[in-house]
């Protein structure tokens, strides 16, 4: 896969523009800067990528509008940004406050995010001002990768703000233990409910190890510590699944794909996927699910997790939904662990729309329903998106310290909702 990492955001960045002119005008009336103000910018890095939480602190005088400036020392270029609009301009970064976050009283502060990619690190960023008076904004909390990037090209992905990820719970009612068919075809039968779907397979048909057949073991970017195995001793139904040791740390990506035609699914396509996993979902990024879009330059959609809860991300430019601000995470929920869930998406390549299911229980920041709303789809929708997806991969990638084992079984893929 190719990655995304800074795990994304609101809205979409700003054409470049220079920043004297808006800086100079905000320096009269109300708006205007104290002395004693304070930026404090907290980044989160990893090779090639990084987030960063800015705190703005007037200090004794209120603002009614603001911008802050600030410099780079190498070649951080921000993609994106949350709670500003945020343009870069060379070295330099401005961002001016939204309609909702303007005024700060004194003695108060706001915050806003910024994500971004870097060829080479280039150390603390400078010369932090708002409204055109220098502050003694703080440099970066914490030291750059001392491990350089990879050589492989990959996408950027992105990391989460720093805030702690959401409290929302997982549904506390079970999974449905819908019964087989009665009357199974002379073969293998098929996992229950998925009658008419393009792909329906409940590995049953697996006889060694390995996954074979329809499906086949690939590492889209690069392969390290992770595997896929057939497993007889932990299922959702039947004697077979996938399971799926994944690897923390980059680069020990490993799926399965399915070998199955689905072209005949036309551009829209619903998904159920029986999924269970051993550890949380982590703060770093992670990746379960990926489709390749043969309309994004054959790139991943991809299904996983960041900020502790189950996101979308969109490998050609780290879009994520829902966007990783702290209200936006909120909106989703973690996959739970060592049971299992009933996944379920559906993709409307015509229409640009996106709806996922978890036990039957439509998820809010999982949905992007073609009308760009702030901390869900704005950042989704910040440019014409038509997918055309080609296949299905179930399996993990890790962009930072996440390892899990992960069972997939009673996966099923057609035109029509399938359910639980």
């Amino acid at each position: 896969m190719t990655i995304l990492r800074a795990r994304p955001l609101v809205a979409a960045v700003a054409a470049l523009a220079a920043v004297t002119a808006a800086g100079t005008a905000l320096l009269t009336g109300p708006a205007a800067a104290a002395q004693g103000c304070r930026v404090d910018y907290t980044p989160n890095q990893w090779p090639g990528g990084f987030t960063a939480n800015i705190k703005v602190s007037p200090g004794d005088t209120a603002v009614s509008g603001w911008t802050v400036t600030w410099s780079y020392a190498g070649d951080e270029r921000v993609t994106n940004g949350w709670n500003a609009t945020v343009s870069q301009s060379g070295s330099t970064v401005t961002a001016r406050n939204l309609s909702y976050n303007g005024s700060i009283p004194a003695g108060g502060s706001t915050e806003f995010g910024v994500q971004g990619t870097y060829g080479t690190a280039g150390g603390a960023p400078t010369g932090f001002s708002l409204n055109g008076v220098p502050c003694n904004g703080a440099g970066p909390t914490t030291p750059p990768p001392t491990t350089p990037p990879p050589t492989t090209t990959v996408p950027t992905t992105a990391p989460p703000p720093t805030t702690a990820p959401p409290t929302t719970t997982p549904p506390t009612t079970p999974p449905p233990t819908t019964p087989p068919p009665t009357t199974p075809p002379p073969t293998t039968p098929p996992p229950s409910g998925c009658a008419g779907a393009v792909l329906c397979d409940g590995f049953e048909n697996q006889t060694g190890p390995t996954p074979s057949g329809d499906w086949s073991v690939v590492s889209p970017d690069c392969s390290g510590a992770g595997t896929a195995t057939i497993d007889t001793t932990t299922t959702h139904s039947g004697s077979r699944a996938v399971r799926i040791n994944g690897a923390a740390g980059y680069c020990n990506h490993v799926f399965v794909r399915t070998t199955k035609n689905l072209s005949g699914l036309g551009s829209i396509r619903y998904a159920r996927i029986w999924v269970r996993h051993t550890t949380a979902q982590p703060t770093d990024h992670t990746t379960m699910i990926t489709m390749a879009d043969a309309a994004d330059g054959n790139r991943d959609l991809r299904l996983g997790g960041q900020n502790g809860a189950l996101q979308w991300n969109r490998a050609s430019d780290d879009a994520t939904l829902p966007e990783q601000s702290p209200a936006g995470v909120a909106q989703s929920v973690p996959l739970p662990t060592n049971r299992w869930a009933c996944l379920e998406f559906m993709v409307d390549g015509s229409a640009g729309q996106l709806r996922t299911w978890l036990d039957g229980v439509a998820v809010t920041g999982l949905t992007a329903d073609g009308v760009p709303t702030h901390d869900i789809d704005g950042q989704w929708y910040n440019r014409t998106w038509r997918p055309q997806l080609t296949d299905l991969k179930l399996g993990w990638e890790s962009y930072g310290g996440g390892a899990d084992t992960l069972w997939y079984d009673d996966v099923a893929m057609g035109s029509t909702r399938i359910g639980c």
